[in-house]
This record gives C-alpha cells, structure tokens and sequence, in this order.
C-alpha cells in the first residue's frame, strides 16, 4: 500500500489545497482523500491516462464509477498521480455481485479498441505491469512462461514459486482451443468493487487486458476461492459463462503465474490457490 502522501506541487496542479490529504487505506488502496477527490499514485501513465478517458464518460446500469478529476492544466495524470473523485463503500465479500459487476461492466465497454499499450512485450527494468503482463500471457502462449524468459524475469526460487510454475505447467496440457472473441476487460475486480449499504456498487478503476469477457469473470472467482472465503459452489453458479471450465482453467494459470514471478509473493498464498486447481481439475 501506498504510503508517500502526495507532493505539494500535485496538490497544487490539481486545484487541491483547501483540505489535507487524509490516507483511505483498504477502503481505497493507495489512496489519498482531499475533499470530495482521491490522489492515487499509477504504475503507469499510459494506462492510467487511458482509464480515466474511459471512465469520464462511461455509463453502466447498476453500476457507480468514479470519474476522473482533470488537473487545472487539463491532464489526467500529475507526476505519476491521478485524481478521481470519490466514491463512497469498501470491499465486501460479496462475490456474486462483483461477477454480476463484471458482466455488466464488459457488456458495457465491448466496443473499446484495443489499447496499444496492451500489445507491448514486458522489458527490463521490470515493473509490477511486466510481471502481470507476463502473468497474463503465460496463461494462453503455447509455451508457458516464454515471454516471461524472453523478458529476462527470473526463476523463482522459493519453493512455493518454484511449485506453482509446476503446477502451472500441468494444467497448461489440460488446455483445450476456445472460439472466444477478445475485448478490453477488466482483470483486477476482486478485492476493488466497493459496497455501500443497498447503494449500487462502485468502481475505482479499470485494469485492462484482452481477452475473453468470461475470463475477467473467472478471475473474479479465482480470486475470491482463493483468498475471499467463497464457497465451492460459486463455480457452479455462473457455469453458464461461455467456455467456463477453460476460462476458470486460464484464470487459475493467471494467478499461479503471478504468485511465481511478483516479488512481493508469499507462501501464505499458495494454499488458496491449490484449492482452486483441485476445483479446476474436475472440471476440465
């Protein structure tokens, strides 16, 4: 979580300085309310510029989006800061209603290009964007794990790292073609959605990738298996996503990989995420 509050000279570019920035913690991660506005610093510009265009104007049913709050300058993105404003609510597990959330929200930005950045191979120096990039594609490339190689990101070497590339590699043989059409989702709703009482539920943010919009939604349930005490049968309620055991197969490789290559990882992880390949293999 971030920490750094932000600099003066940010503030000042934002037209925020008649309240102290007050740090949001778990129910903003990263975030600093000023006001009605939250400063969260981005890993990356391009993509945070991109998602405040996207959410300054974009309508979902049922759905509470925080809008991009524009520098006086007219500039999404200051110094590696972005503002939104704020939204109240913190996360909840709420599963079901953060898939729901997921099928909404895709359905409503279907028509997106394609972002250039998405097309982008990782590189040193790697940031937290490669390792999921990479994470990502290690998920669908023919050889799991050859873009994370050809990007020069290390082996893990902690045997927890270590064992989910193994197990990532024996479910990749369990992987079957899927006639699925791509799309920009958004890969990181677990843990982001914010509840509010009976209030529609709330978004901060979209992290985007291409791929299958049932795929975004799978993740939602990996995650939630994993480490937001969802019960087993979460699976088999939303069995009616298109090609579900191979998405729920692809999310499940998306996060072993992740757990191999982020530095941050823990251990305290992984058992959650074995849960879901014993879930995963009766499935497929």
């Amino acid at each position: 979580m971030n920490t750094v509050e932000p600099p003066e000279h940010v503030l000042n570019t934002f037209g925020l300085t008649a309240h102290p920035p007050i740090a949001m913690g778990e129910r903003w991660v990263g975030g600093w309310r000023v006001g009605e506005v939250v400063l969260s610093l981005v890993p990356d510009h391009a993509r945070a510029a991109w998602s405040a265009s996207v959410r300054e104007n974009l309508y979902v049913e049922g759905l509470r989006v925080a809008r991009p709050f524009r520098a006086t300058d007219g500039r999404y993105v200051v110094s590696g800061w972005r503002a939104d404003t704020y939204i109240a609510g913190v996360p909840e597990p709420r599963h079901d209603e953060v898939v729901s959330v997921a099928e909404r929200l895709h359905e409503a930005i279907a028509g997106l290009e394609r972002p250039r950045f998405l097309l982008q191979q990782p590189a040193p120096p790697h940031t937290d964007v490669d390792v999921f990039a990479a994470a990502d594609r290690a998920a669908w490339e023919d050889t799991p794990m050859r873009s994370a190689r050809a990007a020069g990101m290390a082996e893990p070497t902690s045997p927890d790292g270590q064992e989910s590339i193994e197990i990532l590699k024996t479910l990749a043989t369990l992987r079957k073609n899927v006639d699925l059409p791509s799309q920009v989702v958004h890969g990181d709703l677990f843990g982001t959605v914010l509840f509010a009482g009976a209030a529609a539920p709330g978004i901060t943010d979209i992290v985007p990738y291409w791929r299958p919009a049932s795929w975004a939604a799978a993740v939602v349930v990996v995650d939630s298996l994993a480490w937001g005490g969802a019960d087993d049968d979460l699976v088999q309620r939303w069995s009616d996503e298109p090609e579900w055991p191979q998405m729920m197969l692809r999310a499940t490789m998306f996060r072993l990989a992740v757990h191999a290559l982020h530095p941050r990882s823990t251990a305290g992880a992984l058992p959650g995420l074995k849960r879901v390949v014993d879930i995963v293999r009766l499935m497929v």
